[in-house]
């Protein structure tokens, strides 16, 4: 205890010393010019962009192709379905899957999004997200799978990840522009990468719970790493993965009303145009809109989470 109390009163007296030189420095550098020479990161980096147009172009072609081929094809499909019958079947799937109260709320948005006039809108919208989601799950979840394989990849992903969630979403629309010009599909590959984090780290986090005497009876019973991988740790680890693709898909939501600088078109434009006219009634209206599909999107992927989980009954 005496040691203690002494070692508390040493790291004070340090602390106080400290501080004091730093206050006497303080009052003696002002008399000098601490001006140093400006770090050219930015060049360097226009510099790696540059390289990327000239040389990685056939490839940044066959990406932009392939990304726009799955988003028109999505968009093409939810306008071609007729919108009562979006309204119906979500309804129901809520109610199948939820609850009656959550059937009629998310049937309800979608029957306001029709009544404002903004269907079309915000079934690109949906389309543009459901693209972005998809991409970003075909990669984070590798990514996340790999990361809880070793603790040495995880120490180096998670603070770029920490970086990625960090950084201000515009920011992301500046790179996909220069390389990809504006419009959908950089709309779509910057929504991507800004929703990619929280799928990476849940996946991540829900392989590395799955308890180890469950593997080690899994290995006791000859099964493989592939098997191991597919039949006991991903089941296991499901649900938390699924709230990892649930944040993605909030956080591309986001990102899509943003993505309406570069072209991304859909309900984030409306938004746009209502803010550069100050129409105040038709920004409301596609903030409502953008409201519902956010509020039908959430409680779809929470509830998908659910599917295939045992049901705890409370006792009377």
């Amino acid at each position: 205890m005496h040691r203690t109390a002494r070692r508390n009163f040493m790291r004070y007296v340090i602390f106080i010393l400290v501080a004091a030189a730093l206050a006497v420095a303080a009052v003696f550098l002002r008399q000098f010019d601490l001006n140093t020479p400006k770090l050219a990161l930015g060049n360097g980096v226009e510099s790696a962009l540059d390289w990327a147009i000239i040389y990685l172009s056939p490839a940044l072609e066959t990406i932009k192709l392939g990304i726009s081929k799955v988003f028109k094809a999505l968009e093409v499909f939810f306008l071609w379905v007729p919108w009562p019958v979006w309204v119906v079947f979500v309804g129901l799937l809520a109610w199948r899957l939820v609850s009656l109260g959550t059937g009629l709320l998310l049937g309800g948005g979608l029957l306001i999004i029709q009544l404002v006039q903004l269907w079309d809108e915000a079934m690109s919208t949906v389309a543009l997200v459901g693209t972005a989601v998809l991409l970003a799950i075909i990669l984070a979840i590798p990514i996340g799978i790999i990361a809880s394989r070793s603790n040495r990849i995880d120490a180096v992903i998670r603070p770029i990840l920490d970086a990625m969630q960090t950084i201000p979403s515009l920011i992301y629309l500046i790179p996909v522009v220069m390389l990809l010009g504006v419009g959908k599909v950089p709309a779509v590959l910057a929504t991507m990468v800004f929703g990619m984090p929280p799928a990476i780290r849940l996946t991540n986090l829900g392989l590395r719970q799955v308890p180890a005497d469950v593997k080690e009876a899994a290995r006791a019973f000859g099964a493989s790493g592939w098997q191991m991988l597919v039949k006991v740790e991903l089941p296991l680890a499901l649900r938390t993965i699924m709230a990892g693709v649930n944040q993605s898909t909030m956080m591309s939501v986001s990102m899509v009303i943003i993505a309406a600088f570069i072209g991304a078109g859909g309900l984030g434009y409306s938004v746009l145009l209502a803010l550069n006219r100050v129409r105040v009634g038709a920004g409301f209206e596609a903030g409502l809109a953008i409201l519902a599909i956010a509020i039908v999107l959430d409680r779809l992927t929470q509830a998908l989470s659910r599917v295939g989980q045992p049901v705890v009954k409370r006792s009377k």
